[in-house]
């Protein structure tokens, strides 16, 4: 696992995503994220669906489930994407954000 200086380095030398989408699907296992709140992480797992485990450093590095619409972008191969939300996602976002999460 990467350390949080080194996932900050990784995001300010690769060419940026203004114009480039993933699909929350299609984010690997070691692919690094920048969450909405300003957090970076790295993905642990290779699932589908609505959340993913990832090794986040906020306040202190922890490990744990994230929502993908918490996934603001993510940096693979040199490369920054903004994330695209399939319609289930979407519709489950409404959803858990209703329910106060």
């Amino acid at each position: 696992m990467k350390t949080k200086e080194e996932i900050i380095k990784e995001f300010s030398v690769a060419q940026d995503g203004e114009h480039r989408e993933i699909l929350s699907n299609d984010i690997k296992k070691g692919d690094l994220i920048r969450e909405i709140n300003g957090w970076y992480g790295e993905i642990m797992d290779n699932l589908k669906g609505n959340t993913r485990c990832a090794n986040i450093h906020g306040f202190c590095e922890e490990a744990g489930s994230i929502y993908v619409w918490d996934i603001a972008e993510v940096c693979k191969g040199g490369l920054v994407y903004k994330i695209k939300l399939t319609n289930k996602q979407k519709k489950n976002r409404k959803m858990v954000s209703a329910m106060g999460f």
